[in-house]
């Protein structure tokens, strides 16, 4: 049995876990507006939630749940969209599939699966006219204008998902004030489009949704008036999700929408809020076409807790990449078994990815030192290398790590080492027969000082050059 305990941030406190419908456990998860490459920020909420689809389908598996539906839209229908195709004189759609490209290769790169739903607003622009009307015919919603506004004072709760007041809300936040709201945090359900900019037919002429009401009918239609989760950044706590919590309760009162709320921290490059002026502003892509692995990307984000800010810096980047490559350089192509019982315990507590990444590293410095022990004929031991490695692949493979298509990067240089190879056999037969092992040892070490990666088990040995091989630091080993 499989133990989950979420921070809820509707209730501020920390949950056990319990799906509404053991049959179907659902996650709504909010998605990029699709006008640009994705931010590094961007990439946060993506890899926490894909851990969090992980480790829930593998309790689904141990708990006798059903299915696991996790949906994250895309928003191909905004402002900014408007203002790139404008800017580049190409299509809205042209625009939109290009991005959405880019999105699903960057964030696959960084070994996140793609949820079962990806559902476009444009998609569902019938169903958010629909969930306007019900609005309007409820008085929670108000036309005016060629504009449908949310009537925020119809609502009674708004405010408790954020935990502010609404005075807080207008002296903290841009608040438009137009003459066609009747109190100043009214927000915007429908607005009219220009012959120039795109829409949809309505009861209240020619425009298109506003933002918030795009997650509400989209997370209805395909969820249901009630599910499991909801997530997203911190910085969409308010007012987005405030707002969605609000349009969705007075549409559908006969359900609670979600009912765990989950919101990741933001991100900082070497302590500093990533921004342009900053000049340390940077997309996933960057990162990538610079040589940095998805994996270590990766890596990096799972050392913080998703509920703290996490500080991307260049050493922790060489710190994830050296240790994914002896984590890597240890395995020997077994199949995994299932994850450590401590690792999921763990990782089961609210997702503390940093506590699992200590499981991690006991099991890979476990696993070496087994690797050692049998290669010196130690008799006796409780478990085999073959066991450790095992565990130790299902429990990476559950965070997403050690994945076989994310593995490319850390293939070492094609250079010959057969010479070497055959040495340190014939060594290591002739130390298994003196039980002397110092030649074994020596040409064990210095081949590690040249970057070569020694693999030895009952199969035999095998070498294999790393990504720091000097080949002149050879000479003198055979």
């Amino acid at each position: 049995m499989v133990e989950i305990k979420l921070h809820n941030s509707r209730t501020r406190t920390k949950e056990t876990f319990v799906p509404l419908d053991k049959r179907d456990v659902r996650m709504y998860v909010c998605g990029p507006t699709v006008y640009d490459r994705a931010h590094l920020g961007n990439a946060r909420p993506v890899v926490v939630f894909d851990v969090l689809y992980r480790l829930l389908r593998h309790a689904a598996k141990e708990n006798g749940w059903g299915k696991v539906t996790y949906v994250r839209n895309f928003t191909d229908v905004d402002d900014k969209i408007n203002a790139r195709a404008a800017r580049d004189g190409r299509s809205i759609r042209e625009i939109t599939d290009e991005t959405i490209g880019w999105y699903h290769a960057d964030m696959e790169a960084l070994g996140t699966l793609r949820p079962d739903m990806e559902p476009r607003a444009t998609e569902f622009i019938p169903q958010m006219v629909a969930m306007i009307e019900r609005l309007i015919a409820g008085g929670h919603a108000y036309a005016a204008e060629g504009h449908v506004l949310f009537s925020v004072g119809s609502y009674a709760d708004y405010g408790a998902l954020s935990g502010r007041t609404v005075e807080d809300m207008i002296a903290g936040a841009r608040v438009e004030v137009a003459p066609y709201k009747r109190d100043p945090m009214d927000f915007v359900l429908w607005k009219p489009s220009s012959d120039e900019l795109p829409g949809w037919d309505s009861p209240w002429g020619r425009g298109r949704p506003g933002w918030h009401i795009e997650c509400s009918a989209m997370s209805y239609e395909l969820l249901g008036e009630s599910f499991d989760i909801h997530g997203g950044g911190i910085d969409l706590q308010f007012p987005h999700h405030e707002n969605e919590v609000a349009q969705s309760c007075c549409a559908h009162p006969e359900g609670e929408f979600a009912k765990y709320w989950l919101h990741n921290e933001m991100l900082q490059v070497e302590g500093k809020k990533m921004s342009k002026s900053l000049g340390n502003f940077f997309t996933v892509r960057d990162l990538l076409d610079q040589g940095v692995p998805g994996e270590v990307i990766r890596m990096v984000f799972l050392g913080t807790h998703y509920g703290k800010p996490m500080d991307w810096t260049e050493k922790k980047r060489a710190e994830a990449e050296a240790t994914l490559r002896k984590w890597r350089g240890l395995l020997t192509g077994v199949a995994a078994a299932e994850p450590s019982a401590l690792m999921l315990r763990d990782l089961g507590d609210d997702l503390n990815t940093s506590k699992a990444l200590y499981w991690l590293r006991t099991m890979a410095d476990e696993l070496k030192q087994h690797q050692y022990w049998e290669e010196h004929q130690v008799p006796d031991l409780a478990r085999t290398a073959h066991d450790i490695e095992a565990e130790f692949v299902a429990s990476a493979n559950l965070l997403g790590l050690l994945l076989p298509d994310l593995g490319s990067w850390a293939t070492s240089p094609d250079v010959d080492l057969s010479a070497l190879q055959i040495a340190l056999s014939e060594a290591r037969a002739e130390a298994m027969e003196s039980k002397d092992f110092s030649r074994v040892d020596a040409l064990k070490a210095g081949l590690i000082a040249a970057g070569v990666e020694v693999r030895m088990s009952k199969a035999g040995v095998e070498l294999l050059a790393g990504p720091d091989f000097d080949v002149a630091r050879l000479e003198g080993l055979a």
